[in-house]
């Protein structure tokens, strides 16, 4: 098999949710349906229409972190370098054993480090600019994850970060298999964003998307009827991505493949033209080489924004027909994780077909108009092949095929 065409596959996973710190946590609170959502508890948001939020919770970065690097990171980065920590551990391989050249790292930003630089505008505006960190120059960058997580590993070889909204965590994989094609050995990749903060809040509501239901249970309900947009989350997922040869010559366990990718951008609005989301799944379906029959699970973006769930419904029922495939969103337990949201997604979905079950769409009533079978409750299913989609604002379409050896 040429590079060009070489297997690409998940060696190792780390993981920090709302519903769970570390693999094991967040894997037994998912298949026992969980929530992590919650009132907010980072700052008060009484003064805020939105109060909800997925948390991660019981995460001291000074357990896992020096305090060099306490200093000059945000929440994000410190999340991000823990679980980079826990998916080489998972796949069994110590980055000083290889080639600093063969290792690189691609993740996905949605936002940067928004606490830190909210803190630092604090006190630029409150006790003068002498006071602001030199820190502040990277640790708000979107590509701070990627360049921290090299550096604390001496992963030299191919880098970057994608940024495309909540698509990019699949974006991100897509670029770290490219990558593994290429010739490169070892990609860290995948999305941790976390920016639960008043100056980030802010930002979040101004998309328009927030629910302000109050209720944790009543409060993010994709394909129901009653949904009213979607509850913000921090945390996500980083996978160790090897080729098939390299996991193979070490004996590696071996999670499953990164099998097919696509990705599309909406029309304008008012082109009349529809939106891109079905041309993505029918790319990505192609690019791993298998039918919709072949797959056994769809992960969903799940906006819960009414026209956004038809939007996607639409798209899922042109391609595998009505009720033609199961379909769940997990992340109604942990909230929307941004671009960690489909790393996390991906994840899961090798967790599911390692053991046999979907999870479940936690709490919701599903609206029969939109002809899915949602699953509601955790469903025992032989799983082999899933289909994982992302969505960002402004018009991002992103879809990811996995399969299990």
């Amino acid at each position: 098999m040429s590079t060009a065409t070489a297997r690409t596959v998940v060696t190792g996973l780390g993981i920090a949710a709302p519903n769970g710190l570390g693999t094991a946590d967040y894997w037994a609170a998912t298949r026992a349906g969980k929530s992590g959502i919650a009132r907010i508890t980072r700052f008060d948001p009484s003064s805020y229409p939105a109060r909800l939020a997925g948390e991660v919770p019981g995460f001291n970065a000074a357990d896992h972190l020096p305090n060099r690097l306490l200093a000059q990171t945000d929440r994000m980065t410190r999340l991000a370098l823990v679980a980079a920590d826990w998916a080489l551990a998972d796949a069994g391989t110590v980055p000083a054993d290889l080639p600093a050249y063969d290792m690189g790292v691609v993740t996905a930003s949605c936002s940067g480090g928004f606490e830190f630089g909210q803190g630092e505008l604090r006190n630029l505006w409150s006790r003068g600019s002498q006071y602001v960190s030199a820190y502040q120059s990277f640790a708000w960058f979107y590509a701070v994850n990627s360049g921290q997580i090299s550096i604390r590993n001496g992963m030299k070889g191919p880098s970057g970060v994608l940024v495309s909204d909540q698509a990019g965590g699949l974006d991100a994989l897509a670029h770290a298999r490219r990558q593994i094609r290429k010739g490169t050995r070892l990609i860290m990749s995948g999305s941790i964003d976390a920016s639960i903060c008043p100056w980030g809040w802010v930002a979040q509501l101004a998309g328009g998307r927030l629910t302000t239901e109050q209720e944790p249970e009543r409060a993010y309900l994709p394909f129901d009827a009653a949904a009213s947009g979607h509850v913000p989350a921090e945390g996500g997922a980083l996978l160790v991505l090897e080729s098939e040869r390299s996991a193979a010559e070490r004996g590696a366990r071996v999670y499953g493949e990164i099998a097919g990718y696509g990705a599309t951008f909406d029309p304008a609005p008012g082109s009349g033209r529809p939106p891109g989301l079905r041309k993505a799944i029918e790319l990505a379906l192609a690019d791993a080489g298998v039918d919709a029959g072949d797959v056994d699970v769809v992960f969903a973006d799940a906006a819960a924004v009414p026209e956004l769930d038809r939007a996607e419904a639409d798209a899922l029922n042109a391609v595998f027909g009505p009720h033609g495939v199961p379909v769940t969103a997990p992340k109604t337990m942990t909230g929307r994780l941004y671009s960690g949201a489909a790393p996390l997604d991906v994840a899961t979905a090798l967790l599911a077909a390692r053991d046999g079950l979907v999870p479940a769409t936690t709490n919701v009533d599903p609206d029969t108009s939109y002809d899915l079978d949602l699953v509601t409750e955790a469903r025992p299913a032989d799983l082999r092949t899933a289909l994982v989609l992302a969505r960002g604002e402004g018009g991002f379409n992103s879809a990811l095929v996995v399969r299990t050896p």
